[in-house]
């Protein structure tokens, strides 16, 4: 069957691909949400799958396409503040407070659902997540379809969150029924996740919205015990909680000893004589001290947004080059050095290498 992307009621063989700044390539994609189908698009962290979020059988759809475990929330996106409302029992002071300050933008903030939010949106709980992103294909997209959409990244389940649309199409092609390509992300990492169901606010996930930022506009702010001691027993309230995330095919080790680079070269050197080909996911400032063959900067140890702007689509060239092992310098120090760690040690399983 050939593609027709003026008929998205069709089944489709393989993916469309289009300019997601083309009004009628919008149009098209607001019609398959309607319809109950699949869109990629972007936004200004990383590229995400949509589906109508009131639709149950809309959000399955997504789990099916990613391979998600179905107990993982999807977040909900929304084009106008006033649709919180619409989704959300309460909205605190606080809440309304985040969102005057960083929406549109990389924040996800968690309320008590309304019953018209299906359970298979929300993995189960009572509780949605909900953000209003910034990217103008995004807001064009939910604007013209009229739904509010359900969207995780548009990855297969486990692997490196898309920064391109052609890391979309690459895991989805065949799965969904269109990708709106709008370039390069801007940010690169997931937004960050606020759970603002209990007394204190509670980071679930660490963002580009820092700590120190929502701290000034809502006071103490809590930081989740799973986030600094993982536990997969516990049940995810928010995306990326529970489960391994992010993961190139090759072995990713996390490098954090005394003298990083010795320790690096080490490991190289032990990986090349077993026959195994390495990488090594460096700082500019590093990189040239290393003896690889396969060396990824990801940009200045201090500059926290290229960082993680580059992050992913490291740990996918690392799968492009066939890589068996990868060992990456640890980056605390910047800024966003807590969403860029949460990244990198989930996608190595928790893997560090410290000194004995």
């Amino acid at each position: 069957m050939k593609n027709d992307i003026s008929n998205p009621s069709i089944s489709y063989v393989n993916t469309v691909l289009c300019n997601g700044e083309d009004a009628a390539n919008i149009t098209v994609a607001a019609a398959i949400l309607q319809q109950g189908g699949l869109v990629a698009f972007p936004t200004e962290t990383v590229y995400g799958l949509g589906a109508d979020a009131l639709n149950a059988d809309a959000a399955a759809k997504i789990y099916a396409a990613k391979g998600r475990p179905s107990d993982n929330p999807l977040i909900v996106h929304i084009a106008d503040i006033d649709d919180v409302s619409k989704l959300a029992t309460v909205i605190p002071d606080k809440a309304k407070l985040l969102m005057e300050a960083f929406w549109p933008g990389p924040l996800t903030i968690i309320l008590p659902k309304k019953d018209i939010v299906p359970d298979g949106t929300t993995g189960g709980l009572n509780t949605v997540a909900i953000r209003m992103p910034s990217h103008p294909t995004a807001l064009s997209l939910i604007r013209e379809s009229g739904v509010f959409i359900a969207a995780p990244s548009a990855n297969t389940s486990g692997r490196p969150s898309p920064t391109l649309a052609s890391h979309v199409y690459e895991d989805m092609n065949g799965r969904i029924e269109m990708i709106l390509d709008g370039g390069a992300v801007g940010i690169g990492i997931e937004s960050t996740i606020v759970d603002l169901t209990g007394d204190i606010p509670t980071i679930l996930r660490p963002g580009f919205i820092t700590k120190a930022m929502l701290e000034d506009i809502i006071g103490d702010v809590a930081i989740d015990k799973a986030l600094i001691e993982p536990d997969p027993s516990l049940r995810p309230k928010a995306p990326g909680m529970k489960y391994t995330h992010y993961a190139p095919k090759g072995e990713l080790s996390v490098v954090e000893t005394s003298d990083v680079v010795a320790t690096i070269n080490s490991l190289v050197a032990q990986s090349y004589g077993k026959g195994s080909r390495v990488a090594v996911l460096a700082s500019k400032e590093h990189a040239g001290e290393y003896i690889c063959d396969d060396i990824l900067v990801l940009g200045e140890a201090n500059k926290g947004e290229t960082i993680a702007a580059h992050l992913y689509s490291a740990l996918r060239e690392c799968d492009a080059r066939n890589i068996d092992y990868i060992y990456s310098e640890s980056f605390h120090q910047t800024s966003l050095g807590g969403a860029i760690m949460n990244r990198l040690l989930k996608a190595a399983g928790q893997r560090v290498i410290r000194d004995d």
